[in-house]
């Protein structure tokens, strides 16, 4: 019966539909899904739109950790041996559809479903190359070597299927927290990409392919 079961189950089907335990929500633009120190219970699985994960010290200083598109896990850190709170703040850049799993049911299927096992654990070895990837360049790279990278990014660049060039609306100051630099730093390098014809930026940025030259080629402009 399990094998059955197995041969049955549809990860995109599960993700796609509200179901027991888990049901669809829709959050607007600068909507938070969850917030830093809530009780950690539920697992997102972000359908359509872009998010961004920030954190906030102490001392009130708050950072831009990671940013999530379709196709992304929100709050898996639910599934943790013992429930504990949320370490960071997951807010909507844009509009977002997430499919809400609370944690019970999160749990079942990873142990019941081994195609469903497998797409999660994918994902969760994306996320760490992606973390490691992050904390290399914030290390290693010049400051614009890094923000030519998250522009890239945004837009997709490297992924399966066509980028979207037009990127979310997002802040100078929100780029500069993910670089580790200055709003005013982000401002000079976004227009030195303008004028060398990387981007066009009126509104909303519109990334083009020759801005990988500054991350394959190693260009700086510092």
């Amino acid at each position: 019966m399990n094998a059955q079961n197995n041969t049955l189950f549809d990860p995109a089907a599960f993700l796609a539909n509200a179901g027991l335990g888990r049901r669809i929500v829709q959050v607007k633009a600068k909507g938070v899904f969850f917030s830093q120190g809530n009780p950690a219970d539920c697992v997102f699985y972000l359908q359509t739109g872009r998010a961004k994960l920030t954190v906030v010290s102490r001392a009130g200083k708050e950072a831009t950790i990671a940013l999530l598109s379709a196709g992304e896990f929100i709050g898996e850190e639910s599934i943790a041996g013992a429930a504990g709170l949320r370490m960071a703040t997951a807010t909507a850049i844009t509009a977002c559809t997430a499919l809400k799993i609370e944690r019970v049911e999160m749990i079942r299927v990873m142990h019941e479903e081994h195609a469903f096992s497998d797409l999660f654990l994918k994902f969760l070895l994306a996320r760490s190359m992606r973390t490691q990837a992050d904390l290399v360049d914030q290390l290693f790279n010049s400051s614009e070597k890094r923000l030519a990278r998250i522009l890239l990014l945004m837009a997709e660049f490297g992924q399966s299927g066509n980028p979207e060039t037009l990127i979310p609306q997002i802040t100078q100051e929100t780029l500069a927290d993910m670089i580790g630099t200055t709003r005013s730093r982000v401002s000079f390098f976004m227009n030195r990409f303008r004028k060398l014809g990387f981007i066009e930026y009126n509104g909303r940025i519109k990334v083009h392919k020759s801005l990988l030259n500054v991350v394959l080629h190693d260009q700086s402009f510092e």
